[in-house]
């Protein structure tokens, strides 16, 4: 991927919106610095940000890039992480495309509309799932990281799909990865209920709904997936990473949360709504 133009957009007490690709900034990052990061980055062939496509991760006409790319960048994410560190990734996966190379405005999801789709992947066929989600999960975890725990984000609320032909997708994958065998883990402060007496460990199917944020025309994170994640991976005070900050879910958790973040995102655009969001004031 090509270098793309990397600055400090704001700073506020101890909380940092770099705009720049992710992998550049985390270049410039020091070692052992964050005690977690959650993230979810551009889901492979289905949106258009709107950046130049050479420097767009999810706009690659191979998985294999995708694939490529990503661990690249979560390499960076494994050494500026804390010995203790550990990374919560998001991912979606999806359809080949058929070999179709656009796709149509969709009424009630305006940010679907695509100038491009990538090509059927090599030994797929036509309407074949991708598994996109377990091979990047693979890759990394080749590359060095602990592959602790799949869960199963199931939106209760998603979206309905017009198919006849196979269930309605209705979750997507986070995976809780660690940098050494020892890491930290609160699993004290994410207990679920049991009963009306009792908690329990929890569980690896996490039922939240998806939740729409004024201004962003793509995916967002829900604030409850980040609470979750953040509780169980971090301390108040510490550094939380966001490569993909996107319209700055992560770093509204953070602030409200007592700790301190580091948001990375390549759209000025949506570092700016991030900045609004956070009631950091419009650039």
């Amino acid at each position: 991927m090509k270098a793309y133009p990397l600055h400090l957009f704001h700073n506020r007490e101890g909380c940092e919106i770099m705009i720049g690709d992710a992998l550049s900034i985390l270049r410039e990052l020091s070692s052992e610095t964050c005690r977690c990061c959650i993230t979810s980055p551009p889901y492979w062939g289905l949106r258009d940000y709107g950046v130049p496509l050479d420097n767009q991760i999810g706009a690659e006409s191979d998985v294999k890039d995708y694939v490529k790319n990503l661990s690249e960048i979560f390499i960076e994410v494994h050494r500026v992480l804390t010995p203790d560190g550990t990374l919560w990734l998001n991912l979606g996966d999806s359809y080949t495309s058929g070999n179709r190379t656009w796709r149509d405005t969709d009424k009630k999801n305006p940010a679907r509309a695509m100038h491009y789709r990538p090509p059927t992947p090599e030994g797929l066929k036509p309407k074949d799932l991708i598994g996109v989600p377990w091979r990047v999960a693979f890759a990394l975890q080749e590359a060095g990281w602990y592959l602790r725990s799949d869960i199963i984000w199931y939106k209760l609320n998603c979206q309905p799909e017009s198919v006849k032909d196979r269930p309605t997708r209705a979750h997507e994958y986070v995976f809780l990865f660690s940098k050494a065998e020892r890491y930290f883990y609160n699993h004290e402060a994410i207990k679920e209920t049991a009963n009306s007496h009792s908690h329990r460990n929890r569980r690896t199917v996490w039922q939240i709904n998806t939740e729409a944020y004024k201004g962003a025309h793509f995916a967002t994170f829900p604030p409850k997936l980040v609470e979750i994640c953040l509780l169980a991976g971090s301390e108040e005070g510490d550094i939380v990473l966001d490569p993909f900050l996107g319209s700055g879910t992560v770093g509204e958790v953070c602030l409200k949360m007592n700790r301190k973040f580091i948001g990375i995102e390549i759209k000025q655009e949506y570092a700016n709504l991030a900045r609004e969001r956070m009631e950091w004031g419009s650039l």
